[in-house]
């Protein structure tokens, strides 16, 4: 983190504490007593906690939303505990869409140490409000199923538990609903308990499609313990165009470079809707109102720039990724379309860039420039090669090709024997000599 809790506690209190930071940017879908969390929360630091379940090897930019609001809260000078659901992932919180497939005990734990260390990379774990990361597998484990009817079961109220949002829906669906997913509000209220008891926490956060689990747990500690504590949802993050946030032709946008690339990432942050990119850049950017108001200003001036979709890609994959990958990405997006040096971007950087424009294999002999056109897909046929290439529109590594007989060295290979093809000033795609 750039910047410590304390240093950064100092500046929300004069500027109206977390609760307006968290509304500025639209942070705040709903909550159970916003006045009242304000009071706690000015009277002195509180714990407060998010869970993340292991239902995949990686979070996705859906949980970015969730751990930077973790952040913000932290920075405001409260304690974060992250909580990894070794317990909770093993059943699957249940989706619209239906039944989960449940993973083994020994995936999940995998993707719990994976996931483990990705939440720990957003908060911080020094100094006065230092934060922890707890595994709610610790509590559920040792406890017996009889243990768990008596001392939790009987809290809940089953007209209230059937009447949550996803309950209903998948009741009423083909595919029905297991007890073992309807279990879960049950355990998700467990933890929020648990975290009360062990650790005073006063607070859960989750996305607004949590917002059945998370007042099971508000409602859990006020019959079992008499505590008021809160729950606060943030909105789900949509896009203007109406297709999903967060999902490409590829697939979901991983936090896992090895699921996503930082190439890909950064591309999916540039390519932004000129409708979401403000909206996106309070959500996810620690940019001020006076540096966000700035942007609008220069982007307005230059549109065709797209200054605020570039500041949204470097911000995010930066945090994401670190600045070196994301001097890399930059470099490889310049390079790809002539306004750089491609020999200077690193294999797997310009692999995956490729790989987003379009990446055919090939064995040897390397083939003409007008084979290579075809083969890429740049060009339909022959004869489209060859016009190509007379109009000075054929490229091979930012290098111009006028001869349709071209054959390209062995030399010219890049690492890991890549070819960069374009047409024109805007398409690209590569190929790579397998051996």
């Amino acid at each position: 983190m750039s910047a410590t809790p304390e240093s950064k506690a100092a500046v929300t209190e004069l500027t109206g504490g977390p609760i307006d930071e968290l509304q500025w940017r639209g942070l705040i879908a709903q909550s159970t007593d916003e006045q009242a969390l304000r009071s706690v929360m000015a009277a002195g630091p509180i714990t407060y906690y998010c869970g993340f379940d292991p239902t995949a090897p990686s979070l996705h930019i859906g949980n970015l939303v969730q751990l930077l609001t973790m952040r913000r809260i932290q920075e405001a000078g409260h304690l974060p505990l992250g909580l990894v659901g070794g317990a909770t992932g093993l059943i699957g919180d249940p989706r619209m869409s239906g039944e989960r497939v449940l993973n083994s005990t020994d995936t999940v734990a995998e993707w719990v140490d994976r996931i483990r260390t990705q939440v720990e990379k957003y908060l911080d774990f020094d100094g006065r409000f230092a934060a922890r990361i707890v595994n709610n597998l610790d509590w559920t484990a040792p406890l017996s199923a009889i243990d768990f009817l008596r001392d939790i079961g009987k809290h809940f109220r089953m007209g209230r538990m059937l009447g949550k949002e996803t309950v209903s829906a998948r009741l009423n669906s083909d595919d029905g609903l297991s007890f073992t997913e309807f279990s879960y509000q049950i355990l998700q209220g467990m933890d929020f308990l648990e975290l009360n008891k062990r650790y005073g926490c006063v607070l859960q956060t989750g996305g607004n499609d949590q917002w059945g689990n998370l007042t099971s747990g508000t409602e859990l500690i006020r019959k079992v313990t008499g505590n008021e504590v809160h729950a606060l949802a943030t909105p789900l993050i949509t896009k203007a165009d109406g297709t999903k946030f967060g999902k490409t032709e590829s697939g979901t946008v991983w936090l896992d470079p090895a699921l996503t690339s930082p190439y890909a990432f950064y591309q999916f942050w540039i390519n932004s809707d000129d409708r979401d990119v403000d909206r996106y850049l309070k959500v996810f950017t620690f940019r001020d109102a006076e540096g966000l108001a700035e942007l609008a200003e220069a982007t307005a001036g230059r549109p065709h720039a797209r200054e605020a979709q570039r500041a949204l890609a470097g911000d995010v994959t930066t945090l994401v990724h670190g600045q070196a990958a994301t001097d890399q990405v930059i470099a490889a997006s310049g390079a790809l379309f002539g306004r750089g040096e491609i020999a200077a971007v690193d294999e797997p950087t310009l692999t995956a860039a490729l790989s987003e424009a379009g990446l055919t294999d090939i064995t040897g002999p390397l083939p003409t420039i007008v084979e290579l056109l075809q083969i890429s897909g740049l060009a339909s046929s022959g004869s489209d090669a060859r016009r190509t290439i007379a109009e000075g529109g054929a490229n091979i590594n930012n290098q111009r090709i006028s001869d349709p007989d071209h054959v390209p060295d062995v030399g010219d290979l890049l690492a890991g024997g890549l070819l960069v093809l374009r047409r024109g000033k805007r398409t690209v795609a590569g190929v790579r000599l397998r051996s």
